[in-house]
């Protein structure tokens, strides 16, 4: 129900009540803007844009924790969350109304953030966590838009991806000693690392060369956390036959709820632990200073790719969603696949100009023929 009444003082009084029977008032000087103000709730109501004017002085910080609680996160990604809204976005937001918070102070946040010296990927991130907050606000009724939408972004720079050579590889595997093993099966099978350190020994098949990438671990804030392997992607992954005998040896004497390659005190391998007891030290001898676990599964898609892997192939191999995410992080490794086209186009080319000669030559011997001098 709504009316508009006008006040002894001369004002006009606009009312309406909510869904749940809650009147929300507001007085204009002039009954027109009093009406647009109805107007304007009646559309709101009717597109399901409604925002209660009391849901939008929550504050940024009550949505954030809600927002905190999300079920469908990795540990790792809250952990990351909850450290960037503690660090950057509760203390400029945090106390503030959401009805309070404007698109150009967002974006001149955001800007700010890169002139301080914020890396543009960092500042996306940061910027991701309030963006994700606000939309929030929007799912629960709160904001009827999202102050943060096409917000202006600084450029990311994109480092360029490091792949390794076979020979490389070997020359790493043979730096890292009696742990060879494990610079061959990320660097020919892909996985990450909180996938080889989740691998059980009950997750081999010997017969088929397949290991089964069921979980993965990983450490956060010091504790080891046991989940699904990344975008819920459980999939089989093969190891090249030379890897037999390696994979033979570390199953030795290995139940199936034993861990294939075990830290070496006992335990799930923590990829801090690992580059300090020998993985840094390799690669330092082996002339790639810097070098992360995380290349080699890069090293294992280019490859792939080399060998002949086609995107499908590898995105079930690197266990990515969809192979559009395969092609567009790896859209590099397949600059050969252009190179064939120019040289088939350039085949075609020559091809068609071999026959448009053969015709003129054609016409005008036929000419001749017809016209002879």
């Amino acid at each position: 129900m709504a009316s508009i009444q006008k006040r002894p003082d001369g004002r006009w009084r606009a009312r309406y009540r909510d869904s749940a029977r809650k009147e929300h008032a507001r007085h204009f000087k002039r009954k027109i803007d009093a009406q647009q103000w109805l107007d304007d709730v009646t559309t709101a109501v009717g597109s399901g844009s409604y925002v209660d004017p009391v849901r939008a002085k929550t504050t940024v910080a009550t949505v954030a924790e809600t927002w905190m609680e999300s079920p469908s996160w990795a540990e790792s990604t809250r952990a990351r969350n909850r450290s960037i809204l503690d660090a950057h976005v509760l203390p400029r937001w945090g106390t503030m109304p959401l009805s309070d918070v404007h698109h150009e102070d967002v974006q001149s946040w955001v800007t700010g953030l890169g002139k301080a010296g914020m890396a543009g990927g960092t500042v996306r991130k940061v910027y991701g966590v309030l963006n994700g907050v606000l939309k929030a606000a929007i799912r629960g009724k709160r904001l009827a838009v999202n102050p943060a939408a096409e917000v202006m972004l600084p450029r990311q720079d994109m480092k360029r991806r490091r792949y390794l050579t076979g020979v490389q590889v070997e020359a790493l595997a043979a730096a890292a000693g009696d742990r060879a093993v494990i610079v061959h099966v990320l660097a020919f099978c892909g996985l990450r690392i909180g996938e080889l350190s989740a691998l059980k020994a009950g997750a081999v098949d010997q017969v088929r060369r397949r290991l089964r990438i069921e979980e993965s671990v990983t450490e956060v804030n010091g504790k080891l956390v046991w989940s699904e392997p990344k975008d819920h992607q459980r999939r089989t992954v093969p190891w090249p036959r030379f890897l037999d005998g390696e994979i033979e040896a570390a199953m030795k004497a290995k139940g199936p709820e034993d861990l294939l390659f075990p830290a070496p005190g006992g335990g799930a391998l923590r990829v801090r632990n690992m580059r300090r007891g020998w993985f840094d030290a390799a690669a330092e001898t082996a002339g790639m200073k810097g070098l992360t676990p995380h290349e080699l599964r890069h090293t294992a898609a280019s490859l792939a790719v080399s060998a002949g892997a086609s995107v499908l192939a590898l995105q079930r191999m690197l266990g990515h969603d969809k192979p559009l995410i395969t092609l567009d992080f790896y859209s590099d490794l397949f600059d050969e696949d252009l190179d064939l086209v120019a040289d088939r186009l350039g085949e075609a080319r020559k091809k068609s100009a071999a026959d448009y000669l053969r015709t003129v030559e054609a016409n005008e011997s036929n000419a001749s023929t017809v016209n002879p001098t």
